[in-house]
C-alpha cells in the first residue's frame, strides 16, 4: 500500500523560504503534495490588477517546485470540495496550511478542519504573514485590542520574539504525478484560470514595472537595503525618487514574509526604524481586520453612518481617469492605471480628493483600488481609506484635507512626477506644473496647454470644495 502524502495548500503564501506550512511538510517526511486552489464562491474576489500579478506569481512558483521535482497542482472550484477530491484521489491523511484573516477565509479554513478532522484527517495551519497574531497584542488595561497605532506598535515591538526565518526546503519527497492507482494527477494549466487580461490588455504596460515572483521580492529588498533605506525618512514621502521598498506587492502575495524583512533589517537596525513601523502598520491593519470584518464595508466610527456623501459618477470617473485637473492627483492616478501601484504619500493625496473635495463616498474609492492595485492587501486598504475619511480607528481629523497643489509643490517641486505620468503638461515651468490654471495666456500657449481641451480645467474649486466639506463633516459630528 503506498505512503499517505501530506498536501500544502498554498494561498497567499506563494514563496519556498520562511513557508512555515511547506516547512512542516518537508520535515515530516511524507511524500508532498503542492496544491494551489482559485476558489469560488468568495465574498470578494481578486480585483483585474491582483489577478495578473497572481498569474506570474503562481507561474514563478510552479517553476521552484518543479526544481525541487514536486509539481504544483493547480485545481479551481470551492476549496472543500477540491480538497476532498485530492484526498480520495491519493489517500492524503494530513494536510497543512497558512493562515489567513479575512472573515470568509477564516471561515472556511474552520469548516474545513472541522469536515477533515471528523475523518481522522489531520489539519494544521501556521501563521506566516504576519509577525504576531491579530489577537496576540492587548492593551495592558484589559480593555482588548489597541485601536491607535503608535501605543500598539510600542506594544507589538516589545512583545515580538522573532525567530531566525526558515531556509526554503533543499529537497521535498515529492509525491510525484502519479497516485497509487498509477492515474496521474489532473491539474489546471495556469493559464487556464484566465488571470490575465485580453482584447484588450491593458496589463501589458505594467510589466515592465515589476519583477513578480519570490526572487523579485528579495531583489526589491536588496536593492532598498543597499542605499534608499538609509534617506528613508525623508525620501518616502517623494513620489518623483525611487525612494520606497516598492515590497507591498511582494507582501501582499506572500512572495517575501514580513520576518525575513525584519531579519534583513536588523543590519541598519537604526535607519529602518521608519521602513519597520510601515510593516507595524500592516500589522495594526490586520489587528483592526481581524476584529472588524467589515472594515471594508462599515464605518468604523458609527458616526460616520449619517455623513452626507455626494452621488456624482461623473466625478467619480474623472478620478479614476486622472482628469480632475489637479496635476499631483491626475499624475497619482495614472500612475496607478499604468504600473497597478501608487506612491503611499500620493495615496493619501487622492483619497482625501475623492472623500473631502468631492464629497464621495470612501467605499468607492477602496473599491477602485481593490480593482486597480497589484498590492491590493484586504487589510491595509480598508484602514487605509478609513484612516484618510476620518472614519476609522486613529483617523486622521475629519479637518484635515490634503491640499492637492501644495502637497505637489512641496513633495514633487521640480514636477517631475507630474511629467512622468501627465505629458501633456510637460512643456510648463516647474512655477506652474502643479497649478497650470495660474498661468499666463502666453506660457500656457508656449507649452501647448488649452485647459479644458489638452488638460482639464480642474472640476472643484479648491477653497470651496474645503469649505463645503467641513460644513458636512460637522453636521455629522452634531
Amino acid at each position: 500500500m503506498a505512503e499517505a502524502p501530506v498536501i500544502v495548500w498554498f494561498r497567499r503564501d506563494l514563496r519556498l523560504s520562511d513557508n512555515p506550512a511547506l516547512n512542516r511538510a518537508a520535515e515530516s517526511g511524507k511524500p508532498v503534495i503542492a496544491l494551489y486552489i482559485m476558489e469560488s464562491g468568495l465574498e470578494r474576489p481578486l480585483g483585474g490588477a491582483s489577478r495578473w500579478w497572481l498569474h506570474h506569481s503562481l507561474t514563478d512558483l510552479s517553476k521552484r517546485l518543479s526544481r525541487l521535482e514536486c509539481p504544483l497542482i493547480v485545481r479551481a472550484g470551492r476549496a472543500d470540495d477540491e480538497i476532498e477530491t485530492l484526498i480520495g484521489e491519493t489517500g492524503a491523511d494530513h494536510i497543512v496550511w497558512n493562515r489567513r484573516y479575512a472573515k470568509d477565509g477564516r471561515d472556511r479554513d474552520a469548516r474545513i478542519k472541522s469536515r477533515l478532522k471528523s475523518k481522522n484527517i489531520t489539519a494544521e495551519s501556521f501563521r506566516a504573514n504576519l509577525l504576531s497574531e491579530p489577537w496576540e497584542i492587548e492593551t495592558k488595561s484589559g480593555s482588548g485590542y489597541y485601536k491607535v497605532f503608535t501605543p500598539y506598535w510600542r506594544a507589538a515591538r516589545q512583545a515580538f520574539d522573532i525567530a531566525d526565518p526558515i531556509k526554503a526546503p533543499a529537497r521535498l519527497r515529492s509525491y510525484g504525478q502519479s497516485c497509487a492507482g498509477g492515474a496521474a494527477l489532473s491539474t489546471e494549466s495556469i493559464q487556464s484560470l484566465g488571470l490575465l487580461p485580453s482584447a484588450p490588455d491593458w496589463a501589458a504596460k505594467m510589466a515592465p514595472h515589476w519583477t513578480v515572483g519570490e526572487r523579485g521580492a528579495h531583489a526589491a529588498l536588496s536593492a532598498f537595503l543597499d542605499g534608499p533605506v538609509n534617506e528613508y525618512p525623508e525620501e518616502r514621502n517623494r513620489p518623483d525618487h525611487r525612494g520606497t521598498s516598492r515590497l507591498s506587492a511582494h507582501l501582499a502575495f506572500g512572495e517575501i514574509s514580513p520576518r525575513q524583512i525584519w531579519h534583513h533589517c536588523k543590519a541598519n537596525a537604526q535607519a529602518a526604524q521608519k521602513f519597520l513601523s510601515e510593516i507595524g502598520w500592516r500589522e495594526f491593519s490586520y489587528v483592526l481586520l481581524f476584529h472588524n470584518p467589515d472594515l471594508a464595508t462599515q464605518n468604523f466610527k458609527a458616526d460616520f453612518d449619517a455623513f452626507e456623501w455626494t452621488n456624482n459618477p461623473k466625478a467619480l470617473r474623472a478620478w479614476q481617469r486622472g482628469q480632475t485637473g489637479y496635476p499631483f492627483v491626475d499624475a497619482g492616478m495614472r500612475e496607478l492605471w499604468q504600473t497597478g501601484w501608487q506612491h503611499n504619500r500620493v495615496r493619501m493625496v487622492t483619497a482625501s480628493f475623492l472623500i473631502k473635495h468631492l464629497l464621495i463616498d470612501w467605499r468607492e474609492g477602496e473599491q477602485w483600488f481593490h480593482d486597480t492595485l497589484v498590492d491590493f492587501d484586504p487589510a491595509s486598504n480598508a484602514a487605509g481609506w478609513q484612516w484618510v475619511a476620518g472614519s476609522g480607528a486613529d483617523a486622521s481629523p475629519y479637518f484635515r484635507i490634503f491640499n492637492p497643489f501644495t502637497q505637489g509643490e512641496k513633495f514633487d517641486p521640480n514636477g517631475d512626477y507630474v511629467r512622468r505620468y501627465i505629458p501633456e503638461l510637460a512643456r510648463l515651468p516647474n512655477k506652474y506644473i502643479h497649478r497650470p490654471w495660474d498661468a499666463p495666456k502666453d506660457i500656457l500657449k508656449a507649452a501647448g496647454v488649452v485647459l479644458g481641451h489638452s488638460y482639464p480645467a480642474p472640476i472643484v474649486d479648491h477653497k470651496s470644495a474645503r469649505e463645503k466639506a467641513l460644513s458636512a463633516y460637522k453636521r455629522t459630528r452634531g
